[in-house]
């Protein structure tokens, strides 16, 4: 087996320069596969942000406005504690799922891998026909049937960025204010319309020049495969031992007895190269560059049925089950990930049910000390601010002292209404009797109701002269 495959990558020539992918239209059980999660999960990835539920679109984030819903639960700036460990378990997730299965989600889930091989490439296909059609469409002169191609797909891959580009948008912004500007008109929206046509060119660069580069020069998930694989983890892998045989590989001859000879079942078709969409040989074993689309595995199992031996020369297997046979084990490694991946689901589960529907923040009003009032009492002035992260309003919000006797004076009304998802901010007055305060700086705890019920507490300080205690 030849190593020089480990000093560059494929899609690079001997000069430096950028050698283009044309790989071979795939087909097989695997492929048919691949086609109907890839349609599942991009009807979900459009879908999502159109979709309502009890009022809150199921997917959002509004990063300039700092609103988030999460399959129609909205959450705030305030949850950002959940959000860190959310992502922790994510990544904890992958790193599980790369160890056992390695990078089965570039093949089958990865939104570039799905766009690129699902729909751009289906569209190159349709256009300008299968590997070899391409390739010679690439060397023709630039007469009116390559320019009709090539103006066709340009068109074709730019209409199709920009519907990618609105869906991203309205994941941003929110389906409902998108579908306003498009209703508006773009002239009435040049600051939102301009970002929209850079993605857009994004989307296009991405999908009908840089391609497969993301997956191996840009995307990091590449390099974290070679930290988490071992020779326990299943993979798209060439069975070695099967296709090399004793005296290596060799073509195909009819009514030859190559077991008799020595030879493996790979007859050097290079079938599995030409499908690859990295341009990578599957042969030279795991690889950087390898997104496990399984494109090879159809490939081959094709060429074992045309020449009467058993599929399964490249398949999804670990180095283990190929050189010794072993079969899958759950290792300890992967142990000790599940079982930090469920304490911190726990947890996680356990903050989404203790977070409250209404957030509470009491402030002393800087630069202000207490004031005296008749009969001993004390004063202090607070401002208020109340998130409501409902999609209902909160209608009769008030606010009671529980640790301490006293009275609360609010600026405006007594009670008030929260809207949904909004903000609510006020001024109110604390004022408590000198006999029952403890110190200079007492803590106050305090509820928030609405109506009777109580909602929320909250605490603060409250400021009295030394000279009572």
């Amino acid at each position: 087996m030849e190593e020089n495959f480990r000093d560059s990558i494929g899609t690079i020539s001997e000069e430096g320069k950028r050698a283009w992918i044309y790989p071979k239209k795939p087909k097989g059980r695997f492929f048919e596969y691949r086609k109907y999660v890839s349609y599942g999960l991009l009807l979900f990835l459009i879908a999502s942000p159109f979709i309502n539920v009890n009022g809150n679109q199921f997917l959002l984030f509004n990063v300039l406005e700092r609103r988030f819903n999460i399959f129609g639960f909205p959450f705030w700036p305030q949850d950002f504690h959940l959000v860190v460990v959310s992502m922790i378990a994510g990544v904890i997730f992958v790193s599980l799922f790369t160890v056992a299965y390695g990078r089965i989600f570039c093949g089958w889930m990865c939104p570039q891998t799905i766009f690129m091989e699902m729909v751009f490439r289906r569209i190159e296909y349709w256009i300008d026909g299968d590997r070899g059609a391409q390739m010679r469409l690439d060397r023709s002169p630039w007469n009116g049937k390559k320019i009709r191609k090539r103006v066709l797909k340009w068109t074709v891959f730019f209409i199709i960025s920009f519907l990618i580009a609105n869906v991203f948008l309205a994941y941003l912004i929110g389906s409902d204010k998108l579908i306003r500007y498009v209703v508006d008109g773009p002239l009435a929206h040049m600051g939102t319309i301009i970002p929209l046509l850079i993605f857009t060119g994004v989307f296009y660069f991405v999908f009908a020049w840089f391609r497969e580069q993301v997956c191996i020069i840009a995307c990091p998930y590449g390099r974290l495969q070679g930290v988490l694989l071992d020779d326990k983890s299943i993979v798209v892998a060439y069975d070695h031992k099967r296709g090399e045989g004793d005296n290596g590989r060799k073509k195909f001859r009819k009514n030859e007895d190559r077991d008799a000879l020595g030879h493996g079942d790979c007859i050097d078709c290079f079938q599995c190269v030409n499908v690859c969409p990295t341009g990578i040989d599957i042969r030279n074993g795991t690889q950087l560059e390898c997104v496990n689309c399984t494109a090879c595995i159809d490939e081959c199992d094709h060429i074992m049925d045309s020449i009467q031996k058993p599929r399964g020369l490249i398949r999804y297997a670990s180095e283990d089950e190929i050189n010794k046979k072993a079969k899958f084990k759950f290792t300890a490694r992967m142990k000790g990930y599940t079982a930090v991946l469920v304490i911190l689901t726990g947890i996680l589960i356990g903050m989404l049910f203790l977070r409250n529907e209404l957030e509470a923040n009491i402030l002393r009003l800087p630069g202000q000390l207490y004031e005296r009032k008749a009969n001993n009492n004390i004063s202090n002035v607070y401002t208020y601010k109340l998130v409501n992260k409902t999609s209902k309003d909160i209608d009769s919000v008030g606010f009671r002292l529980l640790s301490h006797k006293g009275e609360i004076k609010m600026v405006s009304q007594d009670k008030f209404k929260v809207p949904a998802e909004e903000i609510a901010e006020g001024t109110l007055f604390i004022e408590i009797n000198s006999s029952v305060l403890t110190g200079d700086k007492d803590k106050l705890k305090i509820g928030v109701y609405n109506g009777e019920k109580l909602i929320e507490t909250t605490t603060t300080q409250f400021l009295a002269p030394r000279s009572y205690h």
